[in-house]
């Protein structure tokens, strides 16, 4: 009797949560589906029965100590990204030289992150990620948890269907006003949410988040007598899935594609969950099968991204920042507003040029994106909505010491090399991470230690241990493992201390390559321009740079007063082994490595004599690719740059 009752339940449970999640039809009160639930719960305890299928499976199991690896039977391609119609078009042109007549279906581009779902005799036995699109990892459990993925198809059968993971809005929302009540930090937007939630360890916290699963792809559809993207859809949709079924479209010219492009974007802050762009797929199977694919992406296949999200506010002041150099930026103020995942309260004004170009005046209505989806910009000023506003006017004195100051082509200068403002920046710049870090030395106290004459320049650090007794007010275990922390600083190598100097032009990557070539910082400052030239990613502008800062007489007392407190000034790297798999080779990273953190993956390249960068152009040579990447990968695949995995990685290497 428990037996059938159990099976009765479990029938019920799962209708009911398939009307309510996926039809979005509820039959049944939230009353009815609890009480039952409550009684399965109860007899299945009783019991030890619980079916594969059980929804109780869905409120989370035991927690696991890491994720395991799994391959993918067939990779996980992405599409290539296109930005516009006249892409659009290239794209229709290059497949109309293969297909007569082509057709596509037209659906929403998810942003959240793939998933692929293995059925055995239609129960669900295995999860996984995308990964590098040849090995994901197990996430079974965790996904078991989504409301939306079916336990069991309404056809025992054997199929992997791939879809994307990802949260509502209203999940989103109700995730971070709970972790605003518990003092957590925010989740920046969706895809964050629903990336950081499905790789849990506990699955008890996947199944809190809400996440929701969207099936949209069959890897061997003709298994199942499928003949085009839009059946394969409709089959998935039969099987109990989730799908956009509704807001697909078969479109036969590029009129169609345009107008269904322009309404999806105008649908889409009305959907309930985050889309980014539209996915055009050859409808047909069979001409899918001439196409073929490339040896990264899918012919038969692009991805059309939407422009990036903007949003209208009011420029409540322009005020004006003084670099370490000197440089002043004029900076926009704004009314707080939410662009695409982010609070933004302010954002460059570049320099003089640029508030003229964009006529900007405060009070202004301003539209604000991000570029590059990463950094806050003035996109245009409303000047249909302007009234009462106060006119941009460059300044001619430093805000921070009224110094006058001179311009060197677009951009202003204080030149007053004691100006507060530019010597907290430097003394800032000087204990970075990626300088002489100084662990627990915080911007305020860096200001507070010079407002107090602590701090004159960056030999001053060497300096307060002579001052511990003046230093106790900021307590006395803080600073006594800030002075720790300045002590390791003198074991440094030398690429550390040079990019700490704050030379013009002269990054973290510069350094490391002038560190390498010269060995020792005296040797670095006796080095002629005609020498610097000579080195490669050297241009003209740093070798002056640099040629000017080892020239100034205050610069080289500073350096003097360092070498004297026994700071090193020689390179050391004792695990350089020269590779000619990365020397002279430049990498990019993206998305979260499993095996390597960045700092020991991009040791691992700088240690053969390969270069690490920040960004993707023309000249990279690898891109190393990480779970849930970036913007980095798209680009990199749109300008075919190398793509490793780190199990390719792990081959350059000849690490087993």
């Amino acid at each position: 009797m428990d037996t059938n009752r159990i099976n009765e339940l479990v029938e019920k449970l799962n209708k009911a949560s398939y009307e309510y999640y996926v039809l979005d039809s509820p039959k049944i009160s939230d009353q009815e589906y609890d009480d039952m639930f409550l009684e399965l719960r109860k007899l299945e305890e009783k019991t030890g029965i619980i079916l594969p299928n059980s929804p109780t499976i869905k409120v989370g199991g035991e927690a696991i100590k890491s994720f395991k690896k799994v391959r993918h039977e067939k990779p996980m391609l992405s599409f290539d990204d296109i930005f516009n119609m006249d892409e659009v078009k290239e794209f229709d042109s290059r497949i109309r030289k293969s297909i007569e007549c082509p057709e596509y279906q037209l659906e929403p581009k998810m942003d959240g992150l793939s998933g692929s779902l293995i059925y055995e005799k239609g129960l669900l036995v295995r999860a996984a990620t995308r990964g590098d699109g040849n090995v994901g990892e197990d996430i079974t459990n965790n996904v078991k948890t989504i409301r939306t993925v079916p336990l069991k198809l309404t056809k025992e059968i054997d199929i992997e269907v791939r879809g994307e993971i990802y949260m509502s809005f209203d999940s989103f929302n109700k995730v971070n006003s709970e972790r605003e009540k518990n003092g957590e930090q925010l989740f920046a937007n969706p895809r964050n949410a629903a990336a950081g939630s499905i790789r849990q360890l506990d699955p008890k916290i996947s199944a809190k988040r809400g996440l929701d699963y969207m099936a949209y792809f069959i890897p061997n559809p003709k298994d199942y007598g499928i003949k085009t993207q839009y059946e394969s859809i409709k089959f998935l949709d039969d099987l109990g899935f989730k799908t956009n079924l509704s807001l697909n479209k078969v479109c036969k010219n590029e009129s169609d594609i345009e107008e269904y492009i322009k309404d999806l974007g105008n649908k889409r802050d009305d959907l309930p969950f985050p889309i980014d762009g539209v996915v055009f797929k050859v409808n047909s199977l069979e001409d899918e099968d001439k196409l073929g694919f490339t040896s990264r992406v899918p012919r038969w296949g692009i991805a059309y991204k939407f422009p990036a999200k903007e949003v209208l506010t009011t420029l409540t002041d322009i005020i004006f920042t003084v670099g370490r150099t000197g440089k002043i930026t004029p900076n926009a103020i704004f009314n707080p507003v939410h662009v695409d995942g982010s609070i933004i309260r302010c954002a460059t004004l570049h320099n003089e040029d640029y508030c003229i170009e964009k006529d900007v005046q405060i009070g202004d209505i301003i539209s604000i994106r991000k570029a590059g989806d990463v950094i806050p910009e003035v996109v245009e000023v409303k000047l249909d909505r302007r009234e009462n506003t106060i006119p941009f006017k460059m300044i001619d004195k430093c805000p921070k010491c009224g110094s006058d100051l001179i311009k060197k082509d677009a951009n202003y200068f204080c030149i007053n090399e004691l100006c507060p403002a530019r010597n907290i920046e430097k003394l800032i710049h000087f204990s970075e991470r990626d300088a002489m870090y100084i662990e627990g030395l915080g911007e305020n106290i860096i200001e507070e230690f010079y407002n107090f004459g602590y701090l004159k320049d960056y030999s001053d650090f060497y300096l307060l241990k002579n001052k511990k007794d003046e230093l106790e007010g900021f307590g006395e275990k803080s600073i006594n493992k800030i002075l720790d922390n300045i002590e390791l600083t003198k074991e440094y190598s030398l690429e550390r201390l040079i990019y700490s100097l704050g030379i013009p032009q002269v990054g973290k990557k510069t350094a490391k390559i002038l560190a390498k070539k010269y060995q020792t910082l005296e040797n670095l400052m006796n080095a002629t321009k005609e020498s610097l030239l000579e080195t490669k990613d050297i241009a003209e502008i740093i070798a002056n740079f640099i040629v000017e800062f080892f020239g100034n007489k205050e610069n080289i007392e500073v350096i003097n007063k360092l070498i004297n407190y026994g700071v090193n000034t020689k390179y050391v790297n004792e695990d350089y082994v020269e590779d000619e798999n990365f020397k002279d080779k430049t990498f990019v990273l993206t998305g979260t490595l499993i095996d390597f953190t960045r700092d020991e993956a991009t040791k691992l390249i700088e240690n053969r004599g390969g270069h690490v960068t920040g960004s993707v152009t023309k000249n990279t040579d690898y891109l190393l690719l990480g779970d849930n990447p970036g913007s980095k990968y798209d680009k990199a695949l749109k300008l075919n740059i190398n793509i490793l995995s780190e199990e390719k990685f792990k081959e350059l290497l000849n690490i087993k």
